[in-house]
Parts: C-alpha cells; sequence; structure tokens
C-alpha cells in the first residue's frame, strides 16, 4: 500500500504493511491518498474496508473484477469504479475502485504498478498549488482525469492501424488481411464497452448532488465528461472504419479476381482462332503446303501471329487491356 497525506504547507508518503498503520494519517492530514496494489490478500482488503468503513457489498464489488463502471453514493463516500488502460502490446483494461470520503481517496488496483498517475504522484510531490490546495474532491478528480486521458494515445494507435490497413486493403490485400481488421474490431468493442459507461459515470458525479464533490470540483469534472464525449467520437469513427474495411477488402478481392478472369478470357479468345486453324490444318495432312511448296507452313504461322496481334491490337483499342 502506498499513502501520500498532504497539505497546502506539508507533504507525507509511505509504503506500508499493514491496515493498522493508516489511522494515524486520517487523524492527521486534510487529504490522504491510499492506494492498494493488488487484489490478492482478501484478508488485508477486509481490515482496510473496517478501518474506512466500507460496505461489504462496495468490498464485493472491489474484489470481483470486471465490473461495469458505475458510481454508488454511500452515506460517508462514494464508490467508482472505471476501467483503466494496461500498457503493453496486447490491449487489456483493469478495474480501479475508487472510495472518495471526507477526508480521503481510496483506490484499489488490480495488479500492482502499469498505472497513468506518475504526473498526478509528480504534482503532489512538487505541492502544484492547485492539486495541494484542494481537497480530496480534486484529487479523485485527477485520478479519474488520467484514466479518461490515457484512452486517447491507444485510439490514436488504432487509428495509425487503420490507416496502414486501408492502405494494404486497396493496394495488395493479402490473406493477414481479414484476421488483422478483426483483431482491431474486437479491440476496439472492448474499448466501447469501457468508455460508455464510463462517460454515463462522470455525468452522474457531475449531475448528482453529493457533499462530497464542491462545486468548483464540477467544473473540472465537466472537462473531464467532455473529454469521455471525444473519445466516445474517436471511437465509433473508427469502429466504422474497422467494418467499412471488410467491404472494401471484399470489393478489393473481387476487382482483383476480374481483373484475373478479364486476362484469361483474352487469352482464350485469342487462341481461339489459332487452334481452329491449326485444327483445320491438321486434318489434311495428304495436303499440307510444305508438301509441295517450302513456304506454305511458315506462312501458316504468319498467319497466325497476325491473327493474334491484331486481336491484341484491337483489344486494347476497345481498353479491355492496359
Amino acid at each position: 500500500m502506498q499513502v501520500m497525506a498532504y497539505g497546502p504547507a506539508e507533504f507525507a508518503e509511505q509504503e506500508i504493511q499493514a491496515a493498522e498503520s493508516l489511522a494515524p494519517f486520517l487523524d492527521k492530514w486534510p487529504v490522504v491518498w491510499v492506494n492498494v496494489d493488488g487484489l490478492g490478500d482478501a484478508e488485508a482488503v477486509r481490515k482496510i474496508g473496517e478501518l474506512f468503513g466500507l460496505h461489504p457489498l462496495a468490498l464485493e464489488d472491489v474484489i470481483n473484477v470486471h465490473q461495469r463502471p458505475k458510481v454508488e453514493p454511500y452515506e460517508k463516500y462514494l464508490f467508482v469504479v472505471m476501467q483503466m488502460l494496461l500498457a503493453g502490446e496486447r490491449l487489456e483494461t483493469e478495474q480501479l475502485s475508487l472510495f472518495l470520503g471526507s477526508n480521503f481517496v481510496l483506490t484499489f488496483q488490480e495488479q500492482p504498478g502499469g498505472d497513468c498517475f506518475a504526473l498526478i504522484r509528480d504534482r503532489i510531490r512538487k505541492n502544484h498549488a492547485r492539486i495541494r490546495g484542494a481537497g480530496p474532491d480534486h484529487l479523485a478528480y485527477a485520478l479519474l482525469d488520467a484514466i479518461v486521458d490515457s484512452y486517447f494515445p491507444v485510439l490514436e494507435r488504432y487509428g495509425e492501424r487503420l490507416e496502414t490497413v486501408e492502405q494494404e486493403v486497396v493496394i495488395q490485400p493479402g490473406r493477414e488481411t481479414v484476421p488483422r481488421i478483426h483483431h482491431i474490431k474486437r479491440d476496439l468493442l472492448l474499448l466501447r464497452r469501457a468508455v460508455w459507461p464510463m462517460r454515463e459515470a462522470i455525468n452522474s458525479l457531475l449531475r448528482e448532488d453529493t457533499p462530497f464533490i464542491a462545486r468548483e470540483t464540477r467544473t473540472y469534472l465537466r472537462d473531464c465528461y467532455d473529454h469521455s464525449v471525444q473519445i466516445i467520437d474517436m471511437l465509433e469513427t473508427d469502429r466504422e472504419t474497422a467494418f467499412g474495411l471488410l467491404e472494401t477488402y471484399l470489393s478489393s478481392v473481387s476487382n482483383r479476381m476480374n481483373e484475373i478472369m478479364k486476362v484469361l478470357t483474352i487469352i482464350a479468345t485469342v487462341f481461339m482462332p489459332l487452334t481452329f486453324i491449326v485444327g483445320i490444318y491438321g486434318m489434311n495432312f495428304n495436303h499440307m503446303p510444305e508438301l509441295n511448296w517450302p513456304w506454305g507452313y511458315p506462312l501458316v504461322m504468319g498467319l497466325m501471329a497476325v491473327i493474334g496481334a491484331g486481336m491484341l491490337l484491337y483489344f486494347r483499342r476497345k481498353g479491355w487491356l492496359g
């Protein structure tokens, strides 16, 4: 557990192992942020819940992850659930459970490290006037805003991937194109399941009257809500592009097949009269011109070449070639 306790003039940071060590911080400091990394120790989570007076149902939602982003008001605190993105090659989400009280912010993360709160910790350590002079509601807003903003670079990367796949679909679609499109669609669906309820949760914090969020903080939450709406717009645009890429892929493959069939048809058409000449020529063995005239065979071959070249020239003028 990491504890960051601060006020306008003082600051303390400490790593602790036992829940009982949190009590002195709650009694002394105006704002206390307790971040719990990992949910493997159920007994430690239970003791933290007893210390902060958390409802058993809220603790059950903390331990049972993959909850839908939501906001639940309680008498002494607000309970907020968000889906936080994990940095890595694969797109993964992690549940963040946040409790906002009168003088504390308690956060539970599924896995140690890998969060998007490094900048907030630096601002607290460097005595940033806005966050150090405000209450726990502003800290909760800063954490939620960091989660929302972490979606932007992820969506930008998926936008770049869609542009690359779009060029591949138009120029040279291959066997790996369709699996790549389906992989992007699956990730975008995962993002959609996290973003839409997240917007509703932030809107709930913004609209509902609660004593744990000051009026000034609601102004910042409005900006956070605008960011969530912008993320949804980007997400829906990328999903429409991904769906359109499948249709473009099928159209591109169909066009390539048509081009191949056209070339094969032209080749067959060119050889049809030549085959006819060779067939008639071969049925009259006793009357072949070269038996009595040495230039008969070259004449027939030249005639076939002229016919083939003439047909190709005709197809080119019609626009069927080139």
